[in-house]
């Protein structure tokens, strides 16, 4: 998994003969799970097709304020596509974009939305050796640096023209690598090491049954996969689920038992930062495991269960500079037993859901949450999706281990 999944991507596109590489740029984008939107320069569209692009982004291309065969002249506003944006990519971009970016030309509907977008600006020169070489064009490039936008190196081999030397915009790949390194390099959470727990735990009665719990993991994965996305070095420990991830900063550790997740959150624990034990750990389990199947003979069965380790209070126990967080999961008496649990387990913040809330809880893509601090201050929200939970539980963190 990229840290642009689940970005909007704005990719503006102007008149150079680099733009047929922006089809597989937008086909990378969209393979590492990022939304894309395109727009055009109109004098572009003699380079690449809308079609193509349109077809590969799955959205409309824009390269005009009005949409020119539509006998209604429905308004492309660049304002909201410049607040739809997480990014704006414009490659190529050419002597004749940059200069006007740099000094607030706004004759094109790529331009007026570069003016009024908010989101983090990358540019990738393209042109031929002379004109990157130009002194106008050195100026645009510092005016627009200046300006907080991030250039994107042309690099040197074959032009267009013929002549080899720099001016060759970066290929496809290039552009996709530096602008996740730029975004890991500023996340705010690089090089802090995170361990999260996810999932239910199965207790086994026999070779076949086992105690376990309806939890599906979706919360924990929603956590590690946002924590990774600022930076963050994930140890993800997880009981049996279907969910799954794949993110070079996520490192995925399957278990079954609590005493597997006991023993692997503790052999990782002195080593990290933050840990979030969301797992729903089975409280008990069967104090003999058979060896064979249990035949189905008698009316009734009988099990004698006993306490598994409780792993979140022996973290408690031990922590030193980590900052923990737990999670509650509650029917009744809400706050009262998270705040209880809070201070008993030793924690930096509580998650409390409550199973009365519809929409919250075990297998749903939804929760909603309380966040309670060490001192008892208590954030309230309404019902979101797993992720947006996720979101806000690493901003909370973030402000309170930056702030």
């Amino acid at each position: 998994m990229s840290i642009l999944s689940g970005k909007n991507i704005l990719l503006g596109i102007s008149a150079g003969i680099a733009a047929y590489k922006t089809a597989s740029l937008v086909r990378l984008f969209i393979k590492l799970g990022a939304q894309v939107k395109v727009i055009m320069t109109p004098a572009s569209k003699e380079f690449i097709t809308p079609l193509t692009l349109s077809t590969l982004s799955k959205n409309p291309v824009h390269y005009s304020f009005t949409n020119e065969e539509d006998d209604n002249a429905v308004w492309n506003s660049h304002v909201d596509l410049g607040l739809w944006a997480d990014l704006f990519v414009i490659a190529p971009a050419t002597a004749n974009t940059m200069s006007k970016m740099a000094n607030g030309i706004c004759d094109n509907l790529l331009l007026a939305t570069y003016l009024s977008a908010k989101c983090p600006i990358y540019f990738a020169p393209a042109m031929d050796l002379d004109m990157y070489k130009h002194h106008s064009t050195k100026c645009s490039f510092e005016k627009l640096k200046s300006f907080g936008n991030i250039m994107i190196p042309a690099t040197s081999g074959e032009l267009a023209s013929g002549l080899v030397g720099e001016g060759r915009m970066a290929e496809p790949e290039d552009i996709v690598a530096f602008i996740e390194n730029d975004i890991l390099e500023k996340s705010p959470l690089k090089g802090t090491k995170f361990l999260i727990t996810a999932g239910p735990t199965y207790e086994a009665i026999d070779p076949v049954r086992f105690i376990g719990n309806h939890s599906s993991g979706k919360m924990g994965f929603e956590i590690a996969k946002a924590a990774a996305n600022l930076g963050a070095e994930v140890v993800l420990i997880t009981g049996p689920t279907h969910q799954n991830v794949s993110h070079s900063l996520i490192n995925v550790i399957a278990v079954i038992s609590a005493q597997d997740m006991y023993d692997e959150a503790h052999k990782y624990f002195d080593n990290v930062n933050v840990a979030i034990l969301s797992a729903a750990v089975a409280d008990y389990k069967p104090k003999e495991t058979a060896s064979q199947k249990i035949k189905k003979k008698n009316k009734t069965l009988s099990l004698e269960l006993v306490k598994t380790k409780d792993i979140l209070g022996s973290l408690g126990e031990i922590k030193t500079h980590q900052y923990l967080v737990g999670f509650a999961l509650e029917t009744n008496n809400e706050l009262e037993n998270a705040k209880d649990k809070l201070k008993r387990k030793n924690l930096d913040l509580i998650v409390l859901n409550s199973l009365n809330d519809k929409g919250a809880g075990f297998k749903s893509d939804t929760n909603k949450v309380t966040f309670i601090d060490a001192d008892e201050n208590i954030t309230a929200f309404q019902l979101k999706s797993k992720a947006d939970v996720a979101a806000d539980l690493l901003n909370k963190i973030t402000e309170q281990l930056y702030a």
